[in-house]
């Protein structure tokens, strides 16, 4: 599966299907079949979705299900139908059923950390994403007690990972013992205390989809919040720096995957706006990122075989900084899809 460009090179680096980016090439696809009604590239999505298959084959411990199966088989099942699909996503939300703590409130993240860096248990603001496989499987044949899973993991995390200017922590850390939040860390971030742009990405598109879940107003709230404080902080340029508190910007990479994100998710939340002027502001702030990620700056064109440039991945891990990611080309890919949506007057989902 694709994963990644590196400057200098024109082709993806490959990953295989147990890395948690490798649900987002057969999402663009089912996306561009769902735009062209391409028999080929029907083919095509099915072919590179069949193999995540063998996700599920190993020990549980992954707190990825979701990015991984819901954005391959998830948007294969919502344009096909196919029931396979939908027993395989079942089968999928109960796995990543077995990662939730009740103690804490909270689905364990990257359960290989806990020794490493002595967090009896962490949950990271990517995590709000997945939880849309396990509400989307209480609707349809799985246990209530996912749809409760859920709900108590996005409660939890608006007291624990969302700090009080409504910026965000990367991780939560929790004790297992009574559930206590113990701190929090950005640890793809600058800094602890830093304003990591794609962990804000994720909460706004987090929030606005548990919103669309439960009709609960906390979350919408919350998704208005974080948008906000994105918005107050973007550059002039209009597209986030990897992360708003590095202290070398303006010669900080920037992060078209955090703009992408934060794009698709303020479409959808323009939807759920009463007020006029608010849902324009959502809307029209999103449509801003999309025209400028599709400028000769950002689009790739045939530079590469990716159709953004300019996103970043780990950086304080040195990895993937100013490279083409996956993800960055499914949400900029979903949220054009959205904005056609939108615009057409039809249902997002």
């Amino acid at each position: 599966m694709p994963r990644n460009i590196y400057k200098g090179q024109t082709d993806w680096n490959l990953v295989g299907v147990h890395d948690w980016t490798s649900g987002f090439w057969p999402g663009v696809l089912w996306y561009a079949y769902e735009e062209s009604g391409d028999s080929e590239i029907l083919a095509d999505a099915q072919r590179f979705t069949e193999p995540l298959r063998g996700v599920l084959d190993v020990p549980v411990d992954n707190h990825d299900l979701g990015f991984m199966l819901y954005c391959s088989f998830g948007n294969g099942l919502r344009l096909t139908g196919d029931a396979e699909y939908q027993d395989f996503l079942l089968r999928a939300a109960d796995s990543l059923a077995t990662l939730y703590n009740p103690k804490v409130g909270t689905i364990l993240s990257w359960p290989a950390m806990r020794e490493k860096m002595n967090w009896p248990h962490n949950t990271i603001i990517d995590n709000l994403i997945n939880l849309e496989l396990l509400f989307w499987a209480s609707k349809n044949g799985g246990s209530q007690d996912l749809y409760a899973m859920a709900v108590k993991h996005a409660e939890t995390c608006m007291t624990a990972l969302v700090r009080p200017d409504y910026s965000l922590y990367h991780v939560a850390v929790f004790d297992t013992i009574d559930g206590h939040f113990i701190k929090g860390v950005t640890h793809q971030g600058y800094s602890d205390d830093s304003m990591w742009a794609r962990g804000q990405g994720w909460g706004i598109y987090g929030y606005t989809m548990c919103y669309r879940e439960t009709n609960d107003e906390r979350f919408l709230e919350m998704a208005m919040k974080l948008t906000d404080k994105f918005l107050e902080r973007l550059p002039e340029g209009g597209i986030p720096y990897w992360d708003f508190d590095d202290p070398t910007i303006p010669n900080a990479s920037k992060d078209a995957s955090a703009a992408a994100v934060a794009a698709s998710g303020m479409l959808e939340l323009s939807t759920f706006m009463d007020n006029a002027g608010l849902k324009n502001k959502y809307k029209n702030a999103a449509i801003k990122m999309l025209e400028i990620l599709s400028t000769d700056e950002y689009l790739s064109k045939d530079k590469e075989q990716s159709f953004l440039l300019h996103s970043t991945g780990h950086h304080p891990n040195g990895t993937e900084i100013d490279a083409s990611i996956i993800y960055a080309d499914y949400y900029f890919i979903e949220a054009l899809t959205r904005l056609k949506k939108i615009n057409s007057g039809s249902n997002l989902n």
